[in-house]
This record gives C-alpha cells, structure tokens and sequence, in this order.
C-alpha cells in the first residue's frame, strides 16, 4: 500500500491505497465533480502534494509542491498511465521520480506577511495546539481552525487563520520530527488494532468518538446503519474527553454495551473488549459489572501524526 491520502473533487477520500487503485481513480478524472484528485503523504506535510485535473477528455494538468510556501510546478500529459506512474514515483519518493517531464513553475498569488502575536498569545497557542496534536486525531486543517477560535472572545479575534496556520505548521513538523525517532508499535496502535479486530467481529468501535459519555451513548447506534444488523451485537468508544485525558498521563476509559439492550449482552461485551485488550498486551482494569467503564491504565500516548 502507498502511504497516501487521495482526496477528489466529489469528496471521497481514499488512505494507504495501491498503485493500481491509485491508477483506476486517475483514469476516471474528467466527468462531472470528478475533474480533479490531491495525493499528500502521510504522515501529511505542509505544502507538499501532488494534483490531477481533467477537463472532459482533454489533457491531464499534473502539479506538484515540495514544501516551498511561494512554489508549485506543472506539466501536461496526455494519458493517465503516464500520470498514474509519476503520481505512483511521488508517493514512493522515489530518486527522480519528476525526471522525464518539463515541469514549469505554477504563478501563485502573492502572499500577505503574517504579523507576528504577542508572546502571551502565542505561548498560549502554542500550548494548547501541542495538546491537540498529541492527542493525534486532527490533522492540520482542523487544528488550524481550533487554534483561530481558541481565544475568540465575542468580536474579539486574537489569532488571523494565517497565524494559526504558521504556529500550527511548525509544531506539527515538530511533532512528525520527533516521532522519526520512535521505534516499533505504540500503544495508541495496539488501541486501534484491537479495535479494528472488534469492529470486524460485530462489535462497533470507535475512537474519539463524540464529545462525551452521554453523546456517545446516543450517537454509537447511527454507526450501524449501513452494516447488517444481525451479525452486530453491540459497540465500545472512547470520547474526546477521554482522549484529552490519556494523551494528559491518565488512563482511558473505554464505554461499552449491547444493542439488544440487556446487561447480558452488555457483560458478554465487556469481556470481549477485555479478553482483545489483554491479548493485545494492554492492562485492562474492570469489575465484571455492565454498569462500569473499562479502564486501560499506563498508557504511553504516543500516536503518530497521520
């Protein structure tokens, strides 16, 4: 699999997909709110990605950035094969990948100077954007919007979107910086990887999923809609509050239950939930009762930037 992340025009998104699947969407570019697709890598990296835009049957328009905020490059090309396998070079950053094509600078508009904050308010950005991103489940965008509403306060907006943009940037390539470093499965990747072995066994997982206990509970049941109800026999999720407080040091608190309603089918959950998080190698702490969260303790939040 390429470790990319395809977006289209019509809004599907597509992650760690192959080569040929990456070919197959390329080819189909051209129809209506289809005229376009973005690759960026994961983990995502700012201002570098790679573009494809057709117009009905005509040539295909392929640009790229390579980090530099004030460049981008073009060609054209007149097949798919002939994009598919550079966008294929690109994701496998392979030496030399652009060679073989006259790829011309793209004009961008000027961009404005970004006034610097005041140390207060950038210190304090500062510290809750690095909460965000340990936390893991955001990517740029969303944290950029987050930093410029942090401190807003009624028609008072302390941080431009292109502060929040600039601070959210350097403390992002901060954070994929570090995690170079670390070496094997962390403990945020054993979470997801006992979760997606529930959720292929009819016990809807999510993570991060809604704001609290209360939303979660009532929202867990629209996770089902397009599965077949019968082989689904109940669900587990932690919300965001939870994840605030695991990636703080604490534990994470894991809610569970049944769909059929019952505390048998809640307890039957329970244990399934725990016998997957003790097999995975977590500690589990948990009572038995249907009523009782499952705690997963000493946790090492190291999750990686997607």
């Amino acid at each position: 699999m390429l470790a990319i992340r395809v977006k289209t025009e019509n809004w599907r998104e597509y992650e760690r997909i192959s080569a040929d699947r990456l070919g197959e969407l390329v080819a189909r570019i051209g129809g209506v709110d289809d005229q376009f697709l973005t690759v960026n890598r994961i983990p995502d990296l700012p201002y570098v990605f790679i573009q494809v835009a057709r117009d009905g049957a005509g040539s295909y328009t392929l640009e790229h950035r390579d980090g530099s905020p004030g460049t981008m490059f073009g060609t054209e090309l007149p097949d798919a094969e002939s994009v598919a396998r550079i966008m294929v070079a690109w994701a496998r950053q392979e030496p030399g990948w652009d060679a073989g094509v006259v790829w011309d600078p793209v004009e961008l508009p000027d961009r404005e100077p970004v006034p610097e904050l005041d140390d207060g308010t950038r210190l304090e950005i500062e510290e809750y954007v690095r909460g965000l991103i340990k936390r893991g489940y955001d990517g740029r965008a969303q944290l950029a919007e987050d930093a410029e509403e942090w401190l807003v306060d009624g028609d008072e907006r302390p941080v431009s979107a292109a502060q929040a943009r600039r601070i959210v940037d350097r403390l992002w390539l901060e954070r994929i910086e570090e995690q170079a470093g670390w070496v094997g499965e962390t403990d945020p990747e054993r979470i997801t990887a006992v979760f997606e072995e529930l959720d292929a066994r009819g016990i809807v997982a999510r993570e991060n999923f809604a704001c609290c206990r209360g939303c979660g509970l009532a929202e867990i049941g629209g996770e089902r809609e397009d599965r077949d109800t019968g082989t689904v026999r109940g669900f587990v999720f932690f919300h965001t509050q939870c994840t605030e407080a695991v990636a703080l040091g604490g534990g994470l608190s894991l809610y569970y239950g049944g769909f059929d309603g019952s505390q048998e089918t809640t307890a039957a959950v329970g244990r399934e939930v725990t016998a997957a998080l003790t097999g995975a190698g977590l500690s589990v702490k948990w009572d038995g009762s249907p009523g009782s969260a499952i705690d997963v303790p000493d946790l090492d939040w190291r999750k990686r930037l997607g």
